[in-house]
């Protein structure tokens, strides 16, 4: 049973799914990219999550749309890493595959919530 209002969504949910899936892929990383590459991936991926959080904390709809925006900016940032990574070598495709259908379903998802909030104000 949710404590609090932002653990019932599924937004937040879909964020704890691909935070886990993204820190998986960031173990198979090269050690030397621990605190490079690896180290902003996850930082980037949590931060999804962690936006939602905050901005269903706030006490406005304006608050929490403008937080939604930047759960968003944080996943493009997520989408952008997983690339650079294949690009680099240190991940397959097949291996980042899952995680980018993921990031995908959530950023269409987060742009609904974010239109179905401000139709409402």
């Amino acid at each position: 049973m949710p404590r609090f209002g932002f653990e019932a969504l599924e937004v937040y949910q879909l964020a704890l799914e691909l935070s886990a899936e993204v820190y998986g892929l960031a173990r198979k990383l090269p050690p030397e990219e621990g605190f490079g590459l690896a180290a902003q991936l996850k930082r980037a991926v949590v931060s999804v999550a962690l936006n939602i959080a905050e901005g269903k904390g706030r006490s406005t709809g304006k608050d929490f749309r403008r937080f939604l925006a930047q759960a968003r900016g944080s996943l493009a940032e997520t989408v952008a890493a997983l690339h650079l990574c294949q690009r680099l070598g240190f991940l397959g495709p097949g291996e980042t595959e899952a995680a980018l259908r993921q990031a995908f379903l959530l950023y269409n998802k987060l742009a609904s919530l974010r239109r179905t909030l401000a139709q409402s104000s």
